[in-house]
């Protein structure tokens, strides 16, 4: 089984698609008059990008504490050079520099309300 897609919920889903394609490797699919997107990576997954509007709420949901999206980077380099490109981007927050968390390296950063971790595979030398 196959995971299809997730689907997050922004308040500026511009800002996200160009998060996504400009610096964690995913293609626009469509846009669709800038209130829902769908996006791709080269593993066939894809990523709806869902802008609240379409919630017909006014307030932005509160994402479950500690929930996260993650993509696994090939070594500590790779998490530098994407850190050292997101620092560009304006509206992000960043919890610190690239580090070792837990048995890997990397970082967390908030887009909006979303938290993003970007690492190393901990588990790529243990896949047998």
């Amino acid at each position: 089984m196959n995971l299809n897609h997730i689907n997050i919920v922004v308040q500026n889903v511009n800002k996200a698609v160009n998060l996504f394609t400009k610096h964690l490797g995913f293609s626009l699919i469509v846009n669709r008059n800038n209130k829902m997107a769908v996006l791709e990576n080269d593993h066939n997954f894809a990523l709806v990008v869902w802008g609240q509007e379409l919630n017909h709420k006014e307030n932005m949901p509160e994402y479950p504490e500690n929930f996260h999206i993650g993509f696994y980077q090939n070594d500590e380099q790779a998490v530098w050079d994407i850190y050292e490109k997101l620092k560009t981007e304006a509206d992000l927050q960043f919890e610190s520099e690239p580090k070792k968390i837990r048995s890997t390296f990397g970082f967390y950063f908030f887009f909006e309300k979303l938290i993003i971790e970007i690492s190393v595979n901990p588990f790529k030398d243990n896949i047998a």
